[in-house]
């Protein structure tokens, strides 16, 4: 897989929610070719339209969730949980011998800033088993604020933590997070390690609502 931007093709299901078509909008600008993906391939064509209209050009297509994980080359799945395992089952012949980032976050609402650990421990862990050994399965961006991505012309001050099993599928992640500006990635080690990555969101909505501010985010010290 290349991961020259005028190559790769990227698959963001979920595309139409503010995390999904935040990321669309900053790797489109990056120059990458972008798919959204969604259950309603009409309501990812007009997603897909609003987006190319803020861009300035036609580069965003919208397809059923699917078909654009079949026609990507890695597929990104920006899913709330409640529809995790639907997504995965989903999509799981097309994606076989991929990359698949899974952003999901297992939340529990009403109590959404409360860490919640499902059954399988992780999202990321459930979906690796539902996908099999054959899909390159990453945890990424559950820790940025779909607020920041929407505003694609500033940067974004934060780290990405990236969980995964295979060493390659995480370097090709580390240039989709290096390619938006700001974004640092950061390897948090194996795809079991999700399980404590994921747990940082419902502390981050804690803190956003007891500081009162919006889209707080992380960053690793120590690095420099």
């Amino acid at each position: 897989m290349s991961n020259d931007p005028k190559v790769l093709t990227i698959a963001v299901l979920g595309g139409t929610g503010k995390e999904g078509s935040g990321l669309v909008l900053r790797w489109a600008e990056s120059g990458y070719r972008v798919l959204i993906g969604s259950r309603d391939a009409a309501r990812a064509a007009i997603k897909a339209d609003e987006l190319n209209t803020i861009l300035g050009e036609d580069i965003v297509r919208g397809l059923d969730n699917v078909q654009a994980a079949a026609e990507a080359d890695l597929v990104v799945v920006s899913v709330p949980y409640t529809a995790h395992k639907e997504i995965m089952e989903s999509i799981k012949d097309v994606v076989q011998g991929k990359v698949v980032v899974d952003v999901a976050v297992p939340l529990n609402p009403p109590a959404v800033r409360t860490v919640y650990i499902p059954e399988g421990k992780s999202a990321s862990l459930e979906a690796q088993a539902i996908l099999g050994e054959r899909v390159k399965l990453v945890a990424a961006f559950q820790n940025v604020s779909a607020v920041h991505l929407q505003e694609y012309k500033h940067g974004v001050n934060c780290d990405v933590l990236v969980c995964g099993d295979d060493a390659d599928a995480k370097n090709e992640i580390f240039q989709l997070i290096e390619a938006i500006e700001g974004m640092r990635a950061i390897d948090a080690g194996p795809l079991a390690n999700a399980v404590a990555v994921e747990a940082l969101t419902p502390v981050l909505l804690y803190i956003n609502k007891r500081y009162k501010v919006v889209g707080a985010g992380i960053r690793i010290t120590g690095l420099e």
